[in-house]
């Protein structure tokens, strides 16, 4: 073998990751609070980008596609071009173009009401100290009884024990007690109990329903009541079974959670939908949400600073570049705009049997399908939905949720496993109590429908949903 150095010509063809092809991949997988807080970041730091208010679309996304391929695509070309004189071309156009026009003041336009307003919600430490400053305890004792409030976990459990209390506050135990005893009559009820037991308990004595019966129950066989293992309560009382199923729905009425029903303290965040898809004259119109994404332009002092410019000084050099960065934003946010348009466009239409007629008649979709829909490669696809949200008239989804495994129906057309838990809900709902639906009943019912599945496969979307086996769905 002859080894030897030569030179080579030789065409091939990569991809290259540029800092432009990496900025477009991160903006559109972004949703609509972070591509906010992006742009938000961007007008910080790009001087040439400048913003207005967010305005209502007049007219669907769909009839924006040519007006999106006009001026930033051309802009966005220029801009790759290194020797390309801005100072010049700006000159000549003057950049007259409106999608980039100087901002206007124009008056205070926002109008605002109460109903754009969330009202603060009261939570369980100020209802309870709300109560306490009412309460029949000396000043000293309603200090204790702040500190026993603001202690307790979100649920209205006490994370302390009164002997930890009294070491801390370094007073006897005798008077903590009085005071959690106090607390303990507050609303809701329940509330400052050691444990599951005591706040059973407490409601049940305030509802005058503490018996003998159902005390003991409570203290000894709560783990059975909550397995429906009604026969081994009823051995070890000597009771009917009709009877301890009475007393078992009763505790099944009680709160386990009292303090879930008021505001945490956390902060509480909400969705806010990325795609809006509205049933109009009979078809399904999608709508990208660009109201929370600030509309940019490029800002006209800055054009006329690069007009009158040295074309070879370091000014004209560093606004050259933030220029392209600006338009090269501009355009990547309206491909994002588009892909997701067309992404979901062909998700309704895939899936418009679901907002027709409901959940059962979900299909079966993969991220290929859509990608081959459209034209683009299948990573595309999944940064397009990823995290993102559609608000449409059978409610709010995670765009994901439209994307879902399932099994073959008798037709031979997928059935999405939604659709599955949907017939199971549907079954168990309508079974008969006496004698509820064993997972093999459910099982060979779907095969009647022409739906394929396993017991095992029924026995995993029955936990998905939340649903007891039949054992603990048995009434007697």
């Amino acid at each position: 073998m002859k080894l030897g150095y030569d030179l080579t010509i030789e065409q091939s063809q990569k991809l290259v990751m540029t800092p432009e092809l990496i900025q477009a991949i991160q903006i559109l997988q972004f949703n609509t609070q972070e591509l906010e807080t992006y742009v938000e970041e961007q007008l910080l730091t790009n001087p040439i980008l400048e913003a207005e208010p967010a305005a209502p679309a007049e007219t669907p996304a769909q009839d924006d596609e040519e007006q999106a391929e006009e001026e930033p695509e051309r802009e966005t070309v220029r801009a790759k071009e290194d020797d390309f004189d801005w100072s010049e071309y700006l000159k000549d156009r003057e950049f007259d173009d409106i999608s980039y026009r100087q901002w206007e003041y124009a008056g205070d336009q926002n109008e605002y009401s109460y109903e754009q307003f969330v009202s603060s919600e009261i939570t369980l430490t100020e209802h309870l100290l709300f109560q306490l400053q009412f309460a029949d305890l000396k000043k000293s004792y309603r200090q204790v009884g702040k500190y026993i409030i603001e202690s307790l976990d979100p649920n209205g459990y006490m994370t302390q024990s009164a002997e930890e209390i009294a070491a801390q506050l370094g007073i006897r135990t005798e008077k903590v007690e009085r005071v959690i005893k106090a607390i303990q009559g507050f609303e809701p009820a329940g509330v400052c109990a050691a444990n599951l037991k005591e706040c059973l308990l407490i409601q049940l004595e305030q509802m005058e329903l503490n018996t003998p019966e159902i005390r003991s129950i409570v203290t000894d066989h709560l783990e059975d009541l909550a397995n429906n293992r009604l026969t081994n309560i009823a051995k070890a009382k000597g009771l009917p079974v009709r009877e301890i199923q009475r007393i078992g729905d009763i505790i099944k009425t009680l709160e386990p959670k009292p303090g879930r029903q008021f505001s945490s303290s956390a902060e509480t965040k909400y969705i806010t939908p990325d795609v809006t898809v509205e049933k109009s004259d009979g078809e399904y119109v999608v709508t990208v949400n660009e109201s929370s994404t600030p509309r940019l332009m490029v800002s006209s002092y800055y054009q006329k600073v690069l007009r009158e410019a040295d074309k070879e000084s370091n000014i004209s050099i560093f606004l050259a570049g933030r220029l392209n960065s600006a338009l090269w934003l501009i355009k990547s946010i309206e491909q994002r705009r588009q892909t997701i348009y067309n992404v979901v466009s062909a998700v309704v239409a895939y899936q418009i049997d679901f907002f027709e007629y409901g959940a059962k008649h979900l299909k079966t979709l993969t991220l290929k399908q859509i990608a081959d829909e459209v034209g683009i490669h299948e990573s595309t696809v999944s940064r397009s939905v990823n995290g993102k949200y559609m608000q449409s008239p059978r409610g709010v989804f995670e765009i994901k949720y439209f994307f879902t495994s399932g099994v073959s129906s008798g037709s031979g057309e997928g059935i999405a496993s939604e659709s599955i838990k949907t017939f199971i809900r549907e079954m168990i709902e309508n079974e008969d109590a006496s004698a509820p639906l064993s997972d093999q009943s459910i099982a060979e019912t779907l095969l009647e429908k022409g739906i394929e599945i396993s017991r095992r496969t029924i026995a995993k979307y029955r936990d998905e949903i939340n649903v007891p086996s039949s054992s603990k769905r048995k009434r007697y």
